[in-house]
């Protein structure tokens, strides 16, 4: 099983993370604070959740995580905006401009497709949730880009 891993930083308004494949950088993301898994107001919980790929009209390709606790229909998809954008799914951003908008999400969001989709096709991938632990990759996702 191929394991994408979030690794984040939790801020008083926000969730900022970055993403990896086998080590390898991904992407970063934006999500809401933790607030205790509150539906539509706080990010999803740490854990180890499958992905399957998911399309509709509205964000086209993007992936489904699932079996989240207490929670349902949660995604990582094309978003820009932590509080408008967001409601407990995930968004890959190429930049994070504030603590509260990425940049180029359409952009990350491809570039994640295009690393796990052989994976999805198989549904040999999971995705690993913790908090970051390492000074490299705290310091990585404080660049704030790539």
């Amino acid at each position: 099983m191929t394991q994408l891993t979030l690794h984040r930083l939790y801020l008083p308004d926000a969730t900022h993370g970055l993403l990896q494949l086998d080590g390898q950088n991904i992407s970063l993301t934006i999500e809401l604070p933790w607030l205790n898994n509150q539906a539509y107001i706080s990010c999803i919980p740490e854990g180890t959740y499958p992905l399957a790929h998911r399309h509709n009209e509205r964000f086209k390709s993007h992936i489904e995580i699932r079996k989240v606790p207490h929670r349902h229909l949660i995604l990582f998809h094309p978003a820009n905006n932590v509080k408008c954008d967001l409601k407990g799914c995930i968004a890959p951003v190429s930049q994070i401009a504030t603590s509260l908008w990425g940049n180029r999400s359409r952009l990350a969001m491809q570039k994640l497709l295009d690393a796990i989709e052989p994976h999805l096709i198989d549904g040999q991938i999971e995705l690993l949730i913790k908090e970051a632990s390492s000074d490299a990759i705290v310091q990585q996702i404080k660049k704030r880009k790539l």
